[in-house]
């Protein structure tokens, strides 16, 4: 993506009232690695390149704690640091070395909606990343909801560089690099997580760790099927500690020329979820959880 100064969603760090039980879930049976510890805190990591997808922190309830990218230098850092202090943000950081697991060089900032967020470069890569069936490599995208869509895709797209890559009736999906959004914004009634959704290889690493996950106890809580917007496989689930997350693949990539669709492209016939039109409707407790996870108010 030209000039883009952001390039990849990297990690979501959340508070968890159980970081023992949210280990063993999501290393035992979801697919990721622990690759560090400090201070009660666990990391885990996906197949791929980056250090960690998720952050496990003990904490009294679920919250997420911030929300992660990574520049693609330790410049682009600092003109995001710019840009975001020009836009009138109160709450930020200065910009210096990343004191935890992971390391590297950033800020943090909240955005208009009071989300936490952190802009990092040079942190560690691990060196045999891979792709590997059945196990997530990365994250895909994380689905926020928003009390004011139009007001968070304009910060988002005008100050941090992202670009709106299609626009439905109930959310807007932007992107920092070729996937086709790293973040969307779902209408609700507040800043809350919506979802975490990670890449796994295929669809059929999707299915088999559906199959994996429903052998366990833990059903699908919506699909398998296939998204209008982005066109990705999508199987999801109520996590540990009522955190919805989501296996996804196939997403799909675009470039500058890509068109903007509006909610009049995006409808299906009515009783449709999906494209492929197999997939039931979410669960109740899926459409509860997706609005109660909300955000620290720390920095």
């Amino acid at each position: 993506m030209a000039n883009a100064k952001l390039t990849a969603l990297r990690s979501v760090e959340l508070g968890v009232p159980d970081v023992a039980a949210d280990t063993k879930f999501y290393t035992g049976l979801w697919g990721l690695a622990q690759v560090a510890e400090r201070e009660g805190t666990v990391y885990l990591r996906g197949t791929g390149e980056s250090h960690h997808l998720i952050a496990l922190h003990p904490r009294p309830a679920a919250e997420v704690l911030g929300i992660t990218f990574t520049a693609g230098s330790k410049d682009d850092v600092e003109a995001l640091h710019a840009a975001v202090k020009a836009a009138g943000v109160a709450s930020l950081t200065a910009p210096e070395p990343i004191a935890e697991p992971g390391g590297g060089y950033g800020f943090a900032f909240k955005d208009p909606e009071g989300r936490n967020l952190r802009v990092v470069a040079g942190d560690a890569r691990h060196t045999d990343a891979t792709r590997t069936a059945d196990r997530p490599e990365r994250l895909s995208h994380v689905v926020l909801n928003s009390a004011d869509v139009p007001r968070s895709t304009r910060f988002y797209t005008e100050v941090l560089g992202f670009r709106l890559s299609d626009r439905t009736r109930i959310m807007d999906f932007i992107r920092c690099n070729r996937d086709h959004h790293n973040v969307a914004f779902a209408r609700g009634e507040a800043a809350t997580l919506h979802h975490i959704a990670f890449l796994m290889t295929d669809l059929d690493s999707v299915m088999r760790g559906a199959g994996r996950l429903k052998d366990n106890g833990w059903p699908i809580a919506w699909g398998v099927g296939r998204h209008g917007p982005g066109n990705n496989v999508f199987a999801y689930f109520v996590g540990p500690s009522e955190v919805t997350i989501e296996y996804t693949a196939e997403v799909e990539q675009v470039g500058d020329d890509y068109v903007v669709h509006g909610p009049e492209y995006w409808k299906w016939p009515p009783g449709r979820m999906d494209q492929w039109g197999i997939a039931t409707p979410p669960t109740e407790q899926m459409h509860v959880a997706q609005q109660k996870v909300g955000f620290s108010a720390s920095l």
